[in-house]
């Protein structure tokens, strides 16, 4: 049932062939369900020149043109998110019900951009003589270059082709090779939605070889990336290299601050189901639990009930509520986690340990009396891990909130209207969550500051990393 995996290339869909490839495993029962081709150099310069030669055309399409193509793109991913959350949850874990709802949600993401793609506006600017009229045009930057991760497969990669053609440019993405199902079901979408030959193509391959190959590449004019503040500092580097511009959405440890006086037992309910979301594999998670003493008790009660009674197995039962991690890698960094937190002194009060059965299966955490130089508080969890502490008052917690190099969610729970503007303001985070989760919104900017990253997407600011600013003189 799980489809055949290939290269998208030019409008053409290519198969292993002669190629190298690599297995692709379902992480709960740890079988071998596809196999993936891998691009060589030729196929990355073949993705390239198609791009470039799309391209020439496509920046002169007409907005509507591009928005009947990304509404058609929703449509179709609405029609076929059942057979398309299915194999996400094969080859990345995740329930089925969050695979399918992430495919429904992110067809608003096609249908925003097709509604801004038609609302990108120059300006006139008034002028010094009368004789004088001066432009400000917004123009497509060229051959896009974009590297998505694998624990949102089809998130991160509609986001990214939404923008950059609904820009008037063309893209060349890399998917993850770990869970690839999902980023050729998007090619298809766009093929189907009637998209030209050339202006999207996948590939995938050995990460580093591809991104340093299309970076590189004279034709290409702008990378995005999502993953690891370690390897977007990297790609940023090489790009600068080349003074290509570059949208970074990298790595977080996110802060969720209880203070005394918010609904206590709510705000642990709703941060334990939102922790757990795809086991914790979620940049945005929340992942540094820091509760006011005077709360404290009754927090991390609720907090470790909802955790301890989550339903742990295989993506395809209906009663899973959370499913394996990714890979292997995921399970020994969970371990090392939760071992550096207990040599510094912490108390592991559930969980704490994979499971024994097959599959890439790790048990719920919590785990408290952790010090804030332990690695669980400072280091990206990844995972279903939750460090539990104490703070007094709110100047304490916001420097031990900011203290970090991360800056890309937070969520702050409290009933005082003043201690919510102070926190909002003060919080070094590109997102801040009130009493509630409400990022990752089609209209809404997604993006972080200090090392989580550069640029938004989504939003009004979803086109700025897409579009060149030229000004026009004339008299």
């Amino acid at each position: 049932m799980y489809p055949e995996l290939s290269l998208y290339i030019n409008g053409e869909f290519l198969a292993i062939e002669s190629r190298r490839h690599q297995d692709v495993i379902n992480p709960a029962t740890e079988e071998v369900v596809g196999h993936l081709p891998l691009a060589t150099l030729e196929d990355l310069d073949t993705a390239v020149a198609a791009a470039h030669r799309a391209f020439l055309k496509w920046r002169n399409s007409s907005p509507l043109e591009r928005s009947a193509v990304l509404r058609r793109v929703a449509e179709l991913a609405r029609q076929r998110a059942p057979e398309i959350g299915r194999n996400m949850t094969i080859d990345q874990g995740k329930p089925l019900h969050e695979a399918v709802a992430e495919v429904t949600v992110c067809a608003e993401h096609a249908e925003w951009h097709a509604e801004e793609a038609r609302r990108i506006y120059g300006r006139v600017i008034p002028s010094r003589h009368p004789d004088v009229r001066q432009l400000v045009l917004r123009q497509p930057v060229g051959v896009c270059a974009a590297f998505t991760p694998w624990n949102f497969p089809f998130n991160q990669a509609i986001r990214k082709i939404s923008a950059a053609l609904g820009a008037g440019c063309t893209i060349v993405l890399k998917g993850p090779e770990e869970t690839p199902s999902a980023v050729l079901a998007i090619a298809q979408l766009f093929q189907d939605a009637g998209l030209p030959p050339g202006c999207l193509n996948v590939v995938f391959g050995v990460p580093s070889e591809v991104s340093s190959h299309l970076i590189a590449c004279p034709l290409v004019q702008k990378i995005s990336f999502t993953g690891s503040t370690a390897v977007g500092k990297q790609l940023a580097a090489l790009a600068g290299s080349h003074m290509k511009r570059i949208t970074m959405e990298l790595g977080g440890h996110s802060p969720a601050i209880v203070f005394d006086d918010a609904d206590v037992e709510a705000a642990a309910e709703k941060l334990a189901n939102f922790k757990l979301r795809n086991a914790g594999q979620v940049c945005v998670a929340p992942s540094r639990f820091f509760v006011q003493r005077g709360a404290y008790n009754r927090f991390l009660r609720r907090f470790t009930d909802v955790i301890s009674s989550v339903r742990v197995g295989n993506g395809l039962d209906s009663t899973t509520q959370m499913g394996p991690l990714a890979n292997q890698r995921r399970v020994a960094a969970m371990d090392a986690l939760i071992a550096d937190a207990k040599a510094r002194g912490g108390n592991v009060v559930v969980g704490g340990a994979k499971y024994s059965r097959k599959g890439h299966f790790f048990a719920p955490s919590v785990v408290t009396n952790v010090p804030d130089d332990a690695m669980l508080m400072t280091c990206e969890p990844f995972g279903p891990v939750s460090p539990v502490v104490s703070f007094d008052d709110l100047d304490e917690v916001l420097e031990r909130a900011n203290k970090l190099s991360y800056g890309l969610s937070s969520y702050v729970f409290t009933d005082s209207a003043k201690t919510a503007h102070s926190v909002s303001t003060r919080l070094e985070a590109g997102m801040v969550n009130i009493n509630h989760f409400g990022s990752a919104l089609a209209e809404t900017p997604f993006g972080g500051i200090k090392d989580s990253g550069i640029g938004s997407e989504g939003g009004t600011e979803t086109f700025d990393g897409y579009l060149n600013t030229k000004f026009v003189t004339q008299l």
